[in-house]
């Protein structure tokens, strides 16, 4: 009897030896991701102290020389990607992709094959393939149910068959995650896509390891390694964009006095978690507006001081959750129920707030915010050609029709000046010239510029200093002639305000008729004169060679 106790717990001695012995997946995967002590339950996750199956997956450590031979033709690389920042409780979703040595690549079949391009000596056919891997050729001939019962082939590291795919036969590939002390294993191809819910994630970063097997004859080899920092947060991701409508660099948070900025809000929220959420947005511009609520993730302000100004939005999402059971106690408890996830001592606890919401459900709030500096400068508000005047030369002197236009603008003084000329759609663009301009008093400049042929274009006239630009346009006719080279140009728009002049001419003639007594000749002598001052201002337009006498350009200004 004592000899049956004594061979028995030699048995269980060496049980617990093997057991002691046999690699885990924490031993496997917990290479360079978080060891977690203590953790809650992923959905469809396992526990990292399961056994792994090392003669089916051997496990090799970073430096290992068969790491130079588990791949023909070089070394296969992987690269994991997320979508985190993750708001707790929405899904944060892992991407890894297999980068092949050069020329290789993944056929339809899930075959490696090499590029038809870079081999040396490229198959006759252009259906034959030149294989690095011909799985296909290794599997045609076992149907899922033979597949299945051959347990070197269709089972994970834990001793898992492999679940039954539509097109199973092209996932070659077995992909092993590994965060919070757990894992989860899939096949695919050469990448892989999956999400898990952050709901029993800790707040904070995180890290995300996976391993990646090849099929074998006989097995499954390693083929590479990757992880991934990612982070669950209980704030609302946000970025806010802005804009100006001239405004020279929308980077470097510098803007325009007296012209409205548009902001438009962006929520980070891949997996579309707050889509059924009521989201609020209160602005605090930083100028002394006071705050101002919306509904809407764009808005406008507009800055009426120069200066520097600090603005801060708070994004507040009501999101609907189902109700959690409140078990009656003395006092009777209110209509909010706080429930806390973790304990005070942890830096990461979450504290949700639910209140019951009128159609018997129940919502709990999260907050984004969102700061920034910016500055408020004046800038350069409108530009205008306020004239066009063609140079006259002899043909012996010309060589290209020359054209001056007379610009004022508003605001700050330009410190340079683009005139970009294209066709008459204003589509392509001929001929681009910049010039530095240096205005010291008033914005009155001329820019002369040149075309080589007669015809009709579109002149863009941009006025700019270090923050800010402004832009002019307009048709212009260019026309040559025979004894003098002589370039004239003719805003279209002139026909039009013609138009407008005489339009205008009637009104005042009826306006005239209406109050004025046509039985008074003094009345009449009045009326005379109105209409020839009025006359008078569109004679300096139409005929700019006699408008020496406008006070605008009393002094002629510089030429650029």
């Amino acid at each position: 009897m004592s000899g049956v106790r004594h061979h028995l717990g030699l048995l269980l001695l060496a049980e617990a030896v093997l057991c002691a012995a046999a690699t885990r997946f924490q031993d496997v995967l917990s290479y360079e991701s978080t060891s977690a002590t203590s953790y809650k339950k992923l959905q469809g996750w396992s526990t990292d102290q399961n056994k792994w199956n090392e003669k089916l997956y051997p496990f090799w450590k970073e430096g290992d020389p068969r790491w130079k031979d588990c791949w023909k033709g070089g070394r296969v690389t992987a690269k994991l990607d997320s979508d985190s920042p993750a708001l707790v409780g929405s899904n944060v979703t892992f991407v890894v992709t297999l980068q092949f040595p050069k020329c290789q690549e993944e056929d339809n079949d899930g075959n490696i094959v090499y590029n038809r391009n870079c081999t040396q000596d490229p198959p006759a056919s252009e259906d034959q393939q030149v294989y690095v891997y011909n799985w296909t050729e290794w599997i045609d001939n076992c149907v899922w149910e033979n597949c299945t019962s051959n347990r070197s082939h269709n089972v994970f590291p834990d001793g898992r068959p492999f679940p039954h795919h539509p097109g199973w036969r092209r996932r070659n590939f077995v992909y092993v995650f590994h965060t919070f002390g757990q894992y989860y294993q899939t096949t695919g191809r050469s990448s892989a896509k999956f999400s898990v819910n952050t709901a029993n994630i800790t707040l904070g970063k995180h890290a995300m390891a996976v391993s990646i097997y090849r099929r074998g004859h006989s097995g499954y080899v390693p083929v590479a390694r990757a992880k991934a920092v990612y982070s669950v947060t209980d704030k609302i991701p946000v970025l806010v964009s802005m804009f100006q409508k001239h405004d020279r660099n929308i980077s470097d948070s510098i803007f325009i006095k007296d012209s409205p900025i548009t902001f438009d809000v962006k929520i980070h929220d891949p997996s579309y978690y707050l889509n059924n959420s009521a989201i609020s947005y209160k602005w605090n511009f930083g100028d002394g507006s006071g705050l101002f609520v919306a509904s809407s993730s764009t808005t406008s302000h507009t800055y009426t001081l120069q200066g520097n100004f600090t603005l801060n939005l708070t994004v507040q999402a009501i999101i609907p959750v189902p109700c959690r059971p409140v078990t009656p106690t003395a006092p009777p408890p209110t209509s909010a129920v706080t429930t806390a996830v973790s304990s005070s001592s942890d830096p990461s606890a979450v504290v949700e707030s639910m209140e019951d919401n009128p159609d018997g459900g129940c919502h709990i709030y999260r907050n984004g915010y969102y700061g920034s500096g910016i500055s408020v400068v004046e800038g350069i508000l409108e530009v205008n050609i306020i004239q066009m005047t063609s140079i006259q030369m002899t043909e012996s002197q010309a060589e290209n029709s020359l054209v001056d236009f007379v610009v004022t603008c508003q605001g700050s003084l330009p410190t340079d000046v683009c005139t970009v000329v294209s066709d008459p759609t204003c589509q392509v663009s001929k001929s681009v010239v910049c010039d530095p301009v240096d205005i010291s008093d008033e914005c009155l400049l001329t820019i002369r510029r040149s075309f080589e042929e007669p015809g009709t274009y579109c002149i863009n006239i941009t006025l700019g200093d270090d923050s800010s630009q402004a832009l002019a346009s307009a048709l212009i006719s260019v026309n040559g002639g025979s004894s003098y080279r002589t370039t004239e140009g003719v805003f279209i728009f002139l026909g039009l305000l013609a138009v407008f002049a005489t339009i205008g001419a009637f009104v005042l003639y009826k306006r005239y008729k209406q109050y004025k007594p046509i039985e008074r000749s003094a009345g009449q002598t009045e009326k005379q004169e109105g209409f020839t001052a009025y006359f008078s201002s569109f004679k300096a337009i139409f005929f700019p060679n006699t408008t020496e006498r406008n006070p605008l350009l009393k002094s002629k200004p510089g030429i650029v």
